[in-house]
């Protein structure tokens, strides 16, 4: 579930900045299944701290809203990281591609859609201009030199693949989900985005399930 927001941040420092990036975390991702955190930078390997975010174990840095529907789920005693099921740090870097910026919007705006009956993907909707514009201000948080990571297979071989005409449905990526079954939910897809700069990493993950 969204996570409050107390503290404004150094690169964004006024409570409009704060309250329009939260806004549109809501607007585009808030209707799906989808994971987005933020944590600290503190390691040269930043796949330490992408794992500390996705275990829960450090807070935003600025205190802004997050999007975890599992952060309170009992499961979590057994699995701590779920519904991931991350490798460890020295492997995580080599599941992942790198980005270019606008194809990381477009990676964003894509988790706006439903995995399985999405009756209207992001490139035929009349506001995708919009959806896009709301990508870009969740990525304007980390700035002109933050770098991109994705675990979409098909920025193996380009760093600029086009997802909005592949849409959610129709992108393979290398699977970073447990395979538990809990609660009678089966984990069947995920697509992920990772934000990397000097002082943050943000993560951001959509979830198929059934």
């Amino acid at each position: 579930m969204p996570q409050p927001a107390h503290l404004p941040g150094p690169d964004l420092p006024d409570a409009y900045g704060r309250s329009r990036w939260e806004a549109a975390a809501l607007r585009l991702l808030g209707d799906t299944y989808t994971f987005a955190a933020t944590g600290p930078r503190r390691h040269r390997d930043w796949a330490h701290d992408v794992l500390a975010v996705l275990h829960r174990s450090v807070p935003d840095p600025r205190g802004w809203l997050g999007l975890d529907a599992d952060r309170t789920d009992p499961v979590r005693r057994t699995w701590p990281a779920y519904p991931f099921d991350p490798p460890d740090a020295p492997e995580l870097a080599d599941r992942l591609h790198l980005l270019e910026e606008r194809a990381a919007a477009a990676a964003l705006a894509v988790m706006a859609e439903e995995w399985q009956s999405e009756p209207a993907p992001v490139r035929s909707r009349p506001d995708r201009d919009a959806v896009l514009a709301d990508a870009r201000t969740l990525l304007d948080r980390y700035g002109p030199t933050a770098r991109y990571w994705t675990n979409a297979l098909a920025a193996a071989h380009d760093p600029a693949p086009d997802f909005l005409a592949a849409g959610l449905r129709g992108t393979e990526s290398r699977g970073f989900l447990t395979s538990a079954y809990v609660n009678g939910l089966d984990l069947f897809g995920d697509l992920g985005l990772i934000a990397v700069t000097d002082d943050e990493v943000g993560v951001f993950w959509s979830f198929g399930a059934y």
